[in-house]
């Protein structure tokens, strides 16, 4: 199902087009840029701030875990993250917050072919999403990353999943501090 934002940006392309056609293009490029502002304005579009950042990721023992580079994008609208160990291993996120479900959305990728969809919402201060994928043995895993920060300006992630059984185990906890 289409979200608002989507139907806006449907209307307005149509918009635009008809415009053009007419020699009105101008006007339709301010009408563009309202669309994109009042849409990414929203204040829960600014409850993820905390994790934007160029980060060093250590693991509880205090070892270089990988960096990560987190950065709005797109007018605002998307949080963009992209994480490397420089051990062969990346990836990256687009995050966003859907207005009309009031939820975050993260996608995530990388180049081991993992695809996780995640959604959830700020929970006393923390981010939690939460989302599920298929095991290569074809048993479902969920998955629940809680991003939380710290009065010294610090990030820690903990990324829980289900094993075979279905207990919960941390996949990951890393602690982010500022380059």
């Amino acid at each position: 199902m289409p979200t608002l934002l989507s139907v806006q940006r449907l209307l307005l392309g149509l918009a635009t087009s008809l415009a053009a056609s007419l020699g009105l293009a101008g006007a339709t490029a301010a009408s563009a840029a309202n669309v994109t502002t009042l849409a990414c304005t929203h204040p829960a579009m600014r409850e993820f701030d905390f994790w934007l950042g160029e980060w060093q990721v250590h693991t509880p023992d205090g070892k270089l875990a990988g960096t990560n580079s987190i950065k709005r994008e797109y007018d605002g609208c998307v949080i963009h993250e992209r994480y490397t160990t420089g051990r062969g291993y990346s990836g990256e996120s687009l995050n966003i917050y859907d207005v009309p479900r009031k939820v975050w959305h993260q996608s995530w990728v990388d180049n081991s072919g993992t695809l996780l969809l995640l959604e959830g919402r700020l929970q006393n201060g923390k981010m939690v999403l939460e989302g599920q994928n298929l095991a290569p043995e074809g048993h479902t895993i969920l998955h629940r990353i809680t991003w939380t920060p710290n009065a010294n300006g610090s990030v820690r992630q903990l990324w829980e999943s289900t094993d075979a059984k279905g207990i919960w185990v941390i996949a990951f906890d890393g602690l982010y501090t500022k380059k």
